[in-house]
């Protein structure tokens, strides 16, 4: 930390805990840099995960640090460094918390243990008889979250086609807390109207919540369009590499990042140092990654949308897509995931098991490209008569294409086509 920093921090009068020491670390680093910027725009998002300014090692490492701890030494009895306890604060965390901030065009940013240790926090935002609206086409696991663990507390769940803005408006009223959102959903890639809704939500004092984990921050900025918190699966295209789990929530406003952050201390649920700085190595290639991935995807899509084996693509980056000129109002690009139906569970378990060069496996935002049937994989959660009711049938396939060369993939699904059961 720079002697600017230091001696704003000496001049600011100190609370004891980590987090209160970290948001004035915040401060004074965001008076430095109005400085330091005053006469340069805003950087490129790939420009800015390679220069990022890492507050937290006095001695400029080019790679951060990594403090691999459970506690710290403190001046006396009486007397509190800025750090006590991992659980409360971590320099690693930190650095890679200020830096999805940074990213996100966030007032603060939160790293988790996971996607879903991210999303409970926030509904635990939401009180007994009030009441969460929600799409009904999202993530098994964000489902199953609402639909089994959430009315526990006595919150009440109503789900919506968010594509519909005539019944988001009918569903939120004067009891909704939270409206929780995806687009593009997954894994039907339906597009939902983020500013609008959100006026919505606001007129009636509700909170919006955005899973933007197919997007990334480098396509899509939901804080920007009116979202209130930002949910990332870093598993995915943050980190990159398989090789990590972790969940991001970007926040507006400080009132509530603080009462985020209680909840992630008091539940336990912060990011491990070690997989903070997993996640710091994998994000720096985050933009080159998801601009290969998306080139990838969108010679794929095209494909497959002419091939006589597949009745329909969900991909937004195809001309025919419903709600792709909304998607590009909001978003920088159609992204690398994509799904599609063949008429046929038997040809599209074929294609999922005959692929060579396309790894059976949930998840998705890996360098390597990922397939697989989500009825009986990421949304088996989901009973059938509802998955069924929402259009989610069983021979629907989920790609993630990753970084490998795009003739390849493209020769290896048109194989899986062409000779699987008529």
């Amino acid at each position: 930390m720079d002697n600017f920093k230091l001696n704003c921090l000496r001049d600011k009068e100190m609370d004891v805990s980590a987090s209160a020491f970290v948001d004035k670390v915040a401060e004074c680093s965001n008076e430095t840099e109005t400085v330091q910027s005053s006469d340069q725009g805003e950087p490129s998002v790939s420009t800015m995960l390679m220069n990022f300014t890492n507050d937290f090692d006095p001695y400029e490492a080019l790679s951060t640090p990594l403090y691999q701890t459970a506690t710290f030494k403190q001046p006396s009895a009486t007397e509190y460094g800025p750090y006590d306890y991992t659980r409360s604060g971590n320099p690693t965390r930190d650095a890679l918390e200020r830096l999805l901030a940074k990213l996100d065009k966030a007032d603060r940013a939160l790293c988790f243990t996971s996607g879903m240790a991210a999303l409970s926090a926030v509904t635990h935002l939401v009180g007994t008889g009030e009441e969460i609206v929600a799409g009904d086409d999202m993530y098994g696991g964000s489902d199953r979250l609402l639909s089994r663990v959430t009315p526990k507390s006595g919150v009440v769940i109503k789900r919506v086609d968010t594509t519909n803005l005539e019944e988001v408006a009918a569903a939120i009223g004067p009891w909704t807390k939270l409206v929780w959102l995806e687009s593009p959903t997954n894994p039907r890639q339906q597009i939902t109207d983020i500013r609008k809704i959100a006026e919505m939500a606001h007129a009636h004092g509700a909170l919006v919540l955005v899973d933007n984990s197919i997007m990334s921050p480098v396509l899509s900025q939901p804080l920007e369009l009116g979202a209130d918190i930002v949910m990332h699966s870093a598993t995915k295209f943050i980190a990159g590499h398989s090789d990590l789990m972790a969940g991001v929530l970007a926040i507006k406003g400080e009132s509530l990042a603080k009462e985020l952050y209680f909840l992630q201390n008091a539940e336990g649920s912060g990011l491990a140092p070690f997989d903070c700085w997993l996640c710091l190595r994998g994000i720096k290639t985050m933009a080159l990654r998801v601009e290969k991935q998306q080139e990838n995807a969108q010679k794929i899509a095209e494909f497959l949308a002419s091939h006589p084996r597949v009745k329909k693509v969900n991909y937004a980056g195809l001309p025919g897509h419903p709600g792709r000129s909304l998607h590009y109002s909001q978003a920088k690009g159609a992204g690398s995931v994509l799904s599609f139906l063949t008429g046929s569970l038997a040809l599209s378990k074929h294609i999922v098991e005959t692929t060579k060069y396309f790894s059976i496996t949930v998840s998705f935002g890996s360098v390597k490209s990922l397939i697989s049937l989500p009825c009986f994989m990421s949304h088996a959660s989901i009973p059938a008569e509802v998955r069924e009711a929402r259009g989610l049938t069983e021979d629907l396939v989920r790609i993630s294409v990753g970084i490998e060369d795009v003739n390849d993939l493209i020769t290896d699904l048109d194989n899986a086509l062409r000779t699987g059961p008529a």
